[in-house]
């Protein structure tokens, strides 16, 4: 995966709280927790569970996940 953002943390899936329409999904990066909301649909597309290993990538104010194919 090849990507410009600059802001890469790696980490592993700890916690998954599925929402109507959003989830919750906790990351410990190093020891510190990282906190994204997306899609229940994105969840379920990339696969994610607990102890899933995620890059969560940082732009701004949001918080998206990427995972190898």
């Amino acid at each position: 995966m090849r990507l410009s953002t600059r802001n890469q943390l790696a980490g592993t899936v700890t916690e998954i709280t599925v929402g109507s329409v959003m989830t919750t999904v906790k990351i410990d990066v190093s020891g510190q927790t990282v906190t994204a909301a997306v899609t229940k649909e994105a969840v379920e597309e990339l696969g994610l569970s607990v102890g899933s290993p995620v890059v969560a990538l940082v732009k701004s104010t949001e918080v998206m996940l990427g995972v190898e194919d």
